[in-house]
């Protein structure tokens, strides 16, 4: 049975343990994360036709994909950087999908990677953070992302009723996931108790309920024809994107999730019920929270009901963020939103080792950037072999 030429497969990922790598660069990371990748996908970096790059604040580089393959010694026919926050990561799988389909390319390598924690002071990494913020009327008030995210929260449980210890949960589950992976940041064990005692950062926001700042790399290849045991294809994307700053979003309830979720499914000619495995951008517990519900795979202000009943445990109806997500697995900017599909793939694959779940049949991965302001939904579905 000839393969569907207009399917995008991804045939190979790879990445580093999160956390501090002294000594070690953007590009050094990369090169790490791209070339297991590669070999992953059995391919030669000669196969590489196609390049997608992540930003990176640590290397602010013009022509940081240019860069990076001149450093990996590859000679692509198509390369491109971009940046979109959060959403940067899913947004490049969502493009080398659209250049494999069209016959651009045949293997599109992805990559992102920085070295957030150990290259960049905490001073620059907040003053640069905080630039998503408007230039004439937040950024002057000197707000950071928490700042942004918190008052978005303390809006939204308003709302909902939700509570700070309903968002703890979610905080709970992911470093319960991260302590059953070697490569997580954040792997001590965790309570509720110690989430709401937790040094508050921007009400009602507290560091536990904040990513940690890490150094890693992620990288994933798109290719043309599937690989032997790894039928893993993007069978749906989808974007939305209603607004850039936190004073502009006019509904917290209605962010753009949603609108990226129901193209991404339309894209697929699936729904909410099909999906099995969940890899959804968790920046803060607020993020997660908003993004299931407003997505459909909880009722508004029930997401932590579900996360009580152990629906989106390892062993639950919809496992989520098996890896351990942004919240503990860690966040090294857009790598880390691509470690969420990452963990889907190895999922889908058997890969997974001791945090492996029944394998899924179909993924939904989800990113955003900024607060809430672009959003990337992808669908990954495992293909049965001809």
């Amino acid at each position: 049975m000839p393969t569907n030429p207009k399917t995008a497969w991804i045939t190979g990922v790879g990445g580093t343990a999160f956390g501090r790598h002294e000594g070690q660069g953007a590009l050094d990371l990369m090169a790490q994360a791209a070339q297991q990748a590669l070999q992953g996908a059995g391919l030669q970096r000669t196969d590489i036709d196609g390049v997608l790059c992540g930003y990176a604040t640590t290397l602010p580089h013009l022509m940081l994909s240019t860069l990076f393959c001149e450093r990996f010694s590859l000679d692509p026919a198509y390369a491109h950087s971009l940046q979109l926050g959060g959403a940067t990561g899913a947004a490049m799988l969502m493009l080398a999908r659209e250049l494999v389909r069209s016959g651009r390319c045949r293997h599109v390598l992805v990559v992102a990677g920085e070295n957030r924690l150990s290259g960049q002071s905490r001073d620059s990494a907040i003053q640069t953070l905080a630039q998503v913020g408007d230039p004439d009327y937040e950024v002057p008030n000197g707000a950071s992302v928490p700042a942004y995210y918190g008052l978005m929260a303390s809006r939204y449980l308003h709302e909902t009723g939700t509570t700070e210890a309903d968002l703890a949960e979610f905080a709970v589950l992911m470093r319960a996931n991260a302590r059953r992976h070697p490569g997580a940041h954040l792997t001590a064990p965790m309570t509720v108790a110690d989430v709401l005692a937790s040094k508050p950062i921007a009400a009602p926001l507290k560091l536990m309920d904040c990513c940690p700042i890490s150094d890693g790399a992620m990288a994933l290849v798109v290719s043309a024809e599937p690989r032997d045991g790894a039928r893993v294809a993007l069978a749906g994307a989808g974007q939305a994107h209603r607004h850039q700053h936190l004073s502009a979003m006019a509904d917290v309830m209605q962010c753009g999730a949603a609108i990226a979720a129901q193209r991404a499914f339309a894209d697929a000619a699936l729904g909410v019920a099909d999906i099995d495995h969940l890899g959804i951008y968790d920046s803060f517990t607020i993020t997660l929270t908003m993004l299931l519900e407003e997505i459909g795979f909880a009722p508004r202000g029930g997401a932590a009901d579900r996360v009580r009943n152990g629906d989106f445990a390892p062993g639950g109806a919809l496992p989520l963020n098996t890896h351990g997500g942004l919240l503990s697995f860690g966040h090294c900017g857009v790598a880390g939103g691509m470690a969420h599909a990452v963990e889907v793939f190895r999922q889908m694959t058997g890969q997974a080792g001791e945090r492996q779940v029944a394998r899924p049949r179909h993924a939904f991965v989800h990113a955003d950037g900024g607060v809430m302001s672009s959003h990337v939904s992808l669908i990954l579905s495992q293909e049965a072999s001809p």
